[in-house]
C-alpha cells in the first residue's frame, strides 16, 4: 500500500512540474493603440515604460502600432494596455475612461470606435 501511495505522489509531482510554463524575459508584442500626433506618441511610450518589466516601447504614429518588449516574469501585455488607457488612449482590449480621453489636448482627440 505504501508503494502505491508513493508512486501516486511521484506521478502527481512529476506532472505538476511539467505543467509550469517558463515565462519569456524578452517577449515581443505588437498591439494597436489609438492616437494622432507626437504628443500622443510621447504619452503612450511614457505610460508603457511606467510598467515594471517593459524594456522597449515604440509607438508608430502612422500605423497606430505599439511594439513592446517586456519581461513576462514582471508584467503582462494587459498591464501595459491598462497603463496606456489610464492616460487617455484606447487599445484593442482596454478603453480609456471618457473623462480622461476628453481631457487630452484637442489635437490628440482621435475618432473613438
Amino acid at each position: 500500500m505504501k508503494k502505491i501511495i508513493v508512486l501516486v505522489l511521484l506521478v502527481f509531482v512529476g506532472l505538476s512540474v511539467q505543467a509550469q510554463v517558463k515565462k519569456n524575459k524578452n517577449a515581443k508584442y505588437v498591439t494597436e493603440v489609438n492616437g494622432n500626433c507626437e504628443q500622443c506618441q510621447k504619452r503612450i511610450q511614457k505610460a508603457a515604460f511606467s510598467v515594471e518589466g517593459v524594456k522597449s516601447a515604440v509607438w508608430n504614429i502612422e500605423t497606430h502600432q505599439l511594439s513592446v518588449i517586456l519581461n513576462e516574469e514582471k508584467c503582462t501585455l494587459l498591464d501595459v494596455k491598462k497603463a496606456i488607457a489610464k492616460v487617455g488612449h484606447d487599445t484593442d482590449e482596454v478603453r480609456a475612461k471618457d473623462e480622461v480621453y476628453e481631457s487630452l489636448h484637442h489635437c490628440c482627440l482621435y475618432d473613438r470606435k
